[in-house]
Order: structure tokens, then sequence, then C-alpha cells
């Protein structure tokens, strides 16, 4: 497995079935980008722009990705920044940061959506059509 240093930005519709390494694909129809894990391991990272999630930045020619990607699920545990196509390796997180992360990830979409659910995704008042598009264009 060899890490990623860069990666090169390519804006599409919908996401190909296959993923090539080194590539990000920017989907501003349904508000996310996916790239393979710059770790090297091969796992699909999904990262979708919302106020809660990423932000995209776009400068015309390269891209950035705030906040960093930890890939807390993954067997890699990896975490980095995208910034201007290029992988800026921040340290691992230990378990207990990781599950401060997720607590005040569900704590700020609570807020930002003013639902009772997160976890399930059962939303009773709010945004609810970006979560819509998203669950459906990854079900493609």
């Amino acid at each position: 497995m060899k890490k990623m240093v860069e990666l090169i930005p390519e804006f599409v519709e919908s996401v190909p079935p296959e993923l090539e390494d080194g590539v990000i694909y920017i989907s501003m129809i349904y508000g996310t980008a996916i790239h393979k894990c710059c770790c090297g391991c091969g796992e699909k990272v999904v990262t979708p722009f919302s106020p809660t999630d990423w932000k995209l930045i776009f400068d015309g020619v390269s891209i950035s990705l705030d906040p960093s990607i930890g890939n807390w699920s993954f067997a890699c545990k990896s975490h980095y920044w995208i910034r201007h196509n290029r992988i800026m390796w921040a340290p691992r997180w230990s378990q207990k940061q990781i599950d401060a992360g997720r607590a005040r990830d569900r704590a700020e979409k609570k807020r930002y959506f003013k639902t009772g659910d997160i976890e399930t995704g059962h939303m009773t008042e709010g945004k609810k059509g970006f979560w819509r598009k998203l669950i459906k264009w990854l079900s493609q």
C-alpha cells in the first residue's frame, strides 16, 4: 500500500463504477466528493458537502476540503487533510478522540437540522432534501 500525496479533482455528474487511485470525484449536483482512501487501503471515502459536514473550496485549479478526513470506520483509521489537491497527513486519533469527535458531529447535526434522531436518519423537521438526494445517489 502506497500513501497518496496528491488527488486530481474530476468534476462529474455521477461517480463512475470503478474509482481510480489518485482521483477525487466531485459531484456538485449531489453535493459530494468520493475518492479512494489516501493510505492506499482502497476503501471508498465519501465526503458530503453541507453546513455540518465538509466544505469544498475550488480555486479554479485545485480543491481543498474542510475539515480533515478521519476514516475511523476503516481498519487503517487514516486521518488527513486535502489542501490544494495535496494530502497533508494528520496524527492518528485515539478511540477517546474518535468518540468525542463523533459526539460533536451528532450534536452539530441535531442543532442544525433541529431533528430528533440523527442516528436513524428520521427527520421530523428541518432540511430533508439534501440527505434524500445523497442517499438516492449513493444507492445507484
